[in-house]
């Protein structure tokens, strides 16, 4: 393990968790194992990010790209997010941990929007880790949203800043992450965050997301210690 003392810890550390389906692939799995592995790490994650001291953690759940997959696999993986919210909701319970979701709910199952408000509205008052789970969750779909609520809201001629924007995002009155880690060596944003991750740093491991685990978050943070951040400065 790291020596993290006197080291700084991102207050937010922003995930895409990739690799799930290698990982299965690998050992002659099927991807719906890759999913089920992936999400124990999840579980595990949120624990570490708690205990170091992370103020906020976001991940990639599900895409809105990720419709495009077989009706199979999505079936699966809305099974497993059925299942996984009611385990989430324990861990977050235990753990003083708050629970968030962005992205546009809309399209998933009643029980499964449900799910989302009980979660939500149960972990509101947690004062530890914010976990933030990207679901139904793209990029541009966020920013082209926030667009149109600010159009139906502006009734005047205030300038429109980018203060003024931002609360109009799925993540307002959240900080912008200060570091980004991607499992499994991709080297792409995948429609994450655009507008939150103008100035993370960003971090890249080889490693698949079911095999991510404390040492794995401790390099990252290492790294991103190593780094000046100057935020468009000389």
């Amino acid at each position: 393990m790291a020596d993290l003392t006197n080291m700084v810890i991102p207050r937010h550390v922003a995930l895409i968790l990739d690799g799930n389906g290698r990982w299965a692939k690998r050992r002659g799995l099927p991807r719906t194992m890759g999913h089920k592995e992936g999400c124990k790490t999840v579980e595990k994650t949120v624990e570490i990010a708690a205990r170091l001291g992370i103020d906020y953690l976001t991940v990639y759940g599900f895409s809105t790209e990720n419709w495009k997959r077989s009706v199979e696999e999505v079936g699966a993986l809305m099974q497993l997010f059925r299942y996984y919210m009611v385990r989430l909701l324990k861990i977050a319970k235990e753990n003083n941990v708050r629970v968030r979701m962005i992205g546009d709910r809309r399209r998933f199952d009643q029980d499964i929007i449900d799910g989302i408000n009980r979660l939500e509205e149960e972990t509101k008052e947690n004062t530890g880790l914010t976990f933030v789970i990207a679901v139904n969750y793209g990029g541009r779909d966020e920013i082209v949203r926030a667009v149109g609520k600010l159009l139906r809201d502006r009734k005047d001629e205030v300038p429109i800043t980018e203060e003024l924007f931002a609360s109009y995002l799925d993540t307002a009155g959240m900080p912008d992450p200060d570091l980004l880690i991607r499992t499994s060596g991709e080297l792409r944003l995948s429609n994450y965050l655009l507008w939150q991750l103008a100035y993370t740093e960003i971090y890249v491991t080889d490693c698949l997301w079911p095999d991510f685990n404390q040492e794995e978050l401790e390099k990252a943070i290492v790294q991103y210690n190593n780094r000046e951040r100057r935020f468009g400065k000389a």
